[in-house]
């Protein structure tokens, strides 16, 4: 592929294969933990996306990037060739404070992309420590044993973290998501403790994220506390890739899924509700797509993102999908948004709206 291609098109290629950096002082990726991991954010054209610079594929990238850290600035280059100017976020003011109980705030919450808040609100989970159980991409705890998180953030450090984080970096809206706790509401009891505490001191959008919870009375409960939209994340489809790659989450249906996304958009409606897809785990490409249109026609924004292995676990090694194939996916998804009339633009908070860890959102714009 000629990578003088689109935007669309070097978006894919980066999130699939990654991208070297030629110096890397002052705009370091984030390693391991929950989230987006193993990546950096950067900013092609006006379009800040996450791209992966700690993995193997990253290593062997024809992408490389020579940066100045004194302006964040620098240049993409494919094969040693410059073909795009590119910046990078600087790291945000709210990082040098500390809250009342002397806690730096990066431990509470992260800049994502460019101007996300994110939190895991609880920092473990029940499949986590069971090799039998565990989800083989996941590493919740990672930065907990490496000391750049805290276990269990309260409300009250929340709401203190996301007032500055508004106040001294623009923060637009927030993400708050959660190791799934031994109770049947599958942490939803405590993000809405925790929202209520963030809008409490701040206007701030919020996404809370958790499986979906054995009484849906608790997507109620959620909105009361001021929560903006909910994500419920599939992640992968195919009943026999589920029990091999999530053992311990294949053991919710997916039914039972799609049950809570109907009550779900019922209570926060259409294109509020959202569910990642992890292409890249073994699910076709027409499983994907049929995936999608099902959610769709539900009113649940699918985000479709390439699988990006995360060092230290047990997929470590398994390589991304291949970026032909996660276009012709993008293309066809964002037929099925703009049909709809749905697109991640009218979503009031999350990983949907912010968009960065997929290109989906750049095909949506341009009806590609």
């Amino acid at each position: 592929m000629n990578p003088l291609h689109s935007k669309q098109h070097l978006i894919s290629e980066l999130q699939s294969q990654g991208l070297r950096l030629i110096a890397q002082d002052g705009v370091a990726g984030r390693r391991g933990g929950a989230g987006p991991s193993d990546h950096k954010a950067i900013t092609l054209d006006g379009t800040t996306v996450m791209v992966p610079i700690y993995t193997d594929a990253a290593a062997s990238s024809p992408y490389t990037a020579r940066i100045d850290p004194a302006t964040t600035t620098g240049v993409l280059m494919y094969e040693g060739e410059s073909i795009f100017p590119v910046s990078f976020p600087r790291q945000p003011e709210f990082y040098g404070l500390k809250t009342v109980d002397g806690i730096p705030y990066w431990q509470i919450a992260l800049l994502h992309s460019r101007d996300v808040l994110a939190t895991t609100v609880l920092q473990s989970c029940v499949r986590y420590a069971s090799a039998t159980e565990a989800c083989q991409f996941c590493a919740i705890g990672q930065s907990l044993e490496a000391g750049r998180t805290i276990a269990r953030k309260t409300p009250a450090q929340l709401g203190e973290v996301a007032e500055a984080a508004v106040r001294l970096d623009r923060v637009k809206h927030m993400v708050m998501t959660t190791g799934t706790p031994t109770t049947s509401d599958r942490g939803a009891a405590y993000l809405a403790e925790c929202a209520r505490a963030v809008k409490g001191r701040v206007a701030l959008p919020i996404q809370a994220q958790c499986e979906p919870p054995e009484d849906f009375y608790w997507f109620d409960r959620l909105q009361a506390a001021g929560v903006d939209s909910l994500g419920m994340h599939l992640e992968v489809v195919t009943p026999e890739i589920r029990r091999q790659v999530m053992p311990g989450k294949a053991t919710v249906p997916v039914d039972f899924y799609f049950e809570a996304f109907a009550a779900a958009v019922g209570v926060f409606g259409t294109g509020q509700v959202s569910t990642y897809l992890l292409a890249g785990l073994g699910d076709s490409q027409a499983v994907l797509l049929e995936t999608c249109e099902r959610l769709i026609h539900l009113g649940v924004y699918p985000f479709v993102v390439p699988f990006v292995p995360i060092t230290g676990t047990p997929l470590a090694h398994l390589g991304g999908p291949d970026s032909a194939f996660m276009y012709v996916l993008y293309q066809q998804v964002a037929r099925l948004l703009q049909s709809a009339g749905m697109s991640a633009t009218a979503i009031k908070a999350g990983c949907g709206r912010c968009g960065a860890c997929s290109a989906l959102s750049t095909f949506e714009t341009t009806g590609a």
